[in-house]
C-alpha cells in the first residue's frame, strides 16, 4: 500500500483522488488552479519495520500544494530500520511545491530516505527537506537518502548521501552541523546566491548546513 495523491486538471474543479495508508492526505480550501493537500500522521511514525510510501501524480496545468501538518520523527529502532520512499510525476505543464517540516532522526534510528521526481517539460517542482540528525543533545542516528530526477529522458539530478554517524562528521558532509536543509527545484532555476547550486539542466539546490533547524533562511521562490 502507498498513501497517494492523484490530481487532474479540469477546466470547472481540478479532481483529486486521495489514498491512505501510513499518511492520510487531507484536501484542504485552494484558490483556482491549486490544490492543497494537507498530509496527516495515520498512526506513530517513524518505527522499526515501517515502509513508508507517499506517490504523486499531477496532470495537467494546475498546481498541487503539499502541506505537512507536523514533522517526523523516527525513533529509536533497537537493532531494527525504516523506509521513506516519495515518487513524483507531473506531466501535460502541471506544478508541484512540498515544503516539507523536519524530518528528525534519533540515536539508535536507521532509516533509508528515497525521493524520485519525472517531470515532462513545462513542468515545475518545487520540494523542501529539512533533515535533523538527533533529538536536542542527543546524536542522531543513521540515515541514507538517495534523491533521483529526471527531465524527459534526461536525468537531471542523482544524489546519494551517507548520513550515518562515522561519515557525516566530515568537512565535506555536515562537518560540525546536525541539521541539513535543502530546496530542490525541478525545470526552473533559483537565483544565484552563496547557498546556491545551479544544476546542468533547467534546477537547482539551495542548501544550508545549520546547528538548529530554526537558524535556516531559506524559503520558498514564487513560480
Amino acid at each position: 500500500m502507498s498513501t497517494r495523491i492523484d490530481v487532474t486538471a479540469d477546466p470547472v474543479r481540478d479532481r483529486c483522488l486521495l489514498t491512505t495508508d501510513h499518511l492520510s492526505p487531507r484536501r484542504l480550501h485552494g484558490p483556482p488552479g491549486v490544490v492543497r493537500v494537507a498530509l496527516v500522521a495515520a498512526g506513530a511514525l517513524l518505527l522499526a519495520g515501517d515502509e513508508v510510501r507517499i506517490e504523486v501524480a499531477v496532470s495537467g496545468p494546475t498546481r498541487l500544494e503539499i502541506v505537512e501538518t507536523a514533522g517526523t520523527v523516527a525513533y529509536a529502532m533497537r537493532g531494527g530500520s525504516a523506509r521513506w520512499d516519495v515518487d513524483i510525476r507531473l506531466t501535460d505543464g502541471a506544478s508541484l511545491q512540498w515544503y516539507a517540516e523536519p524530518f528528525v532522526v534519533s540515536a539508535g534510528a536507521d532509516v533509508t530516505r528515497t525521493t524520485t521526481a519525472r517531470l515532462e517539460t513545462g513542468c515545475t517542482a518545487q520540494l523542501r527537506e529539512s533533515l535533523v540528525l538527533g533529538r536536542y543533545g542527543e546524536v542522531g542516528g543513521t540515515l541514507r537518502t538517495a534523491t533521483r530526477a529526471w527531465l524527459d529522458d534526461g536525468l537531471l539530478l542523482a544524489e546519494d548521501l551517507d548520513l550515518s554517524p562515522e561519515t557525516r562528521g566530515g568537512w565535506a558532509i555536515l562537518g560540525p552541523a546536525r541539521c541539513l536543509d535543502t530546496v530542490t527545484t525541478l525545470g526552473f532555476r533559483l537565483p544565484d546566491t552563496p547557498h546556491t547550486l545551479q544544476l546542468e539542466g533547467s534546477g537547482s539546490i539551495a542548501r544550508q548546513l545549520l546547528h538548529e533547524q530554526h537558524e535556516s533562511d531559506l524559503v520558498q521562490t514564487p513560480v
